[in-house]
């Protein structure tokens, strides 16, 4: 039987970087269902598609294919209709549309079944917002990630500055305390702790403290 880890958690909790260690630790798939979304919002942006527009998006979905695949040295590759996106939709605009198109019902069904899939018969760590209460319900481990927007938006300054973009800390900030806003309160999956998960604040814990964290929190539950 697999054993199926849901990580949860706002924007720039370090989900993604604390799953993939996690995952590779303990030998399990890591599945960023983050990624998915921020390929959509990236198609959406491309196509110049209104996100308020039910016929527009389904047009979209119905022209796109979204997955995920592993490279030779194991790291995760984000596909958009075979195109290797990974790392364009690691902005800040991605991020933001990612929010808007994972509140749309249909890019949520759309993508449903994709993450389902991926959980059956592999032993998978999948992260996301809604991954213990709407795609792994039956979870065995369920683990909601979080720290301070302050926190959060410092990470993802440093990240976005090694990697060469000129970003400033005020905005990332303010799309933090937005994104958090947007996806608390959307209608469809909003973001909130499963009522049986565990939570993990890493705002006093650095990278490897919260990896160490979130493994001890696994093997306690398996």
């Amino acid at each position: 039987m697999s054993i199926a880890v849901a990580l949860d958690g706002p924007a720039g909790a370090g989900k993604s970087t604390i799953a993939r260690r996690a995952a590779a630790a303990l030998d399990f798939i890591y599945v960023d269902t983050g990624a998915l979304y921020r390929a959509i919002g990236l198609a959406a942006t491309r196509g110049g598609i209104d996100t308020d527009s039910a016929d527009e998006i389904k047009t979209l979905l119905s022209s796109v294919t979204v997955d995920l695949a592993f490279n030779d040295e194991g790291e995760q590759v984000v596909l958009l209709s075979g195109e290797d996106v990974s790392g364009l939709i690691r902005t800040p605009e991605a991020s933001m549309m990612a929010s808007k198109v994972s509140a749309i019902p249909v890019v949520r069904a759309f993508l449903l079944d994709l993450q389902r899939n991926m959980a059956k018969s592999r032993n998978v760590i999948m992260d996301g917002r809604d991954i213990g209460t709407v795609v792994l319900p039956d979870a065995q481990v369920k683990i909601f990630l979080t720290a301070s927007p302050e926190v959060r938006a410092g990470r993802r300054y440093k990240e976005l500055c090694e990697k060469g973009m000129d970003v400033k800390y005020e905005d990332i900030l303010q799309d933090v305390i937005t994104r958090d806003y947007n996806d608390s309160h959307r209608e469809t999956a909003p973001l909130r702790p499963a009522d049986d998960s565990i939570l993990v604040d890493t705002s006093e814990l650095d990278f490897e403290q919260s990896v160490e964290k979130i493994i001890s929190v696994i093997k306690e539950k398996i």
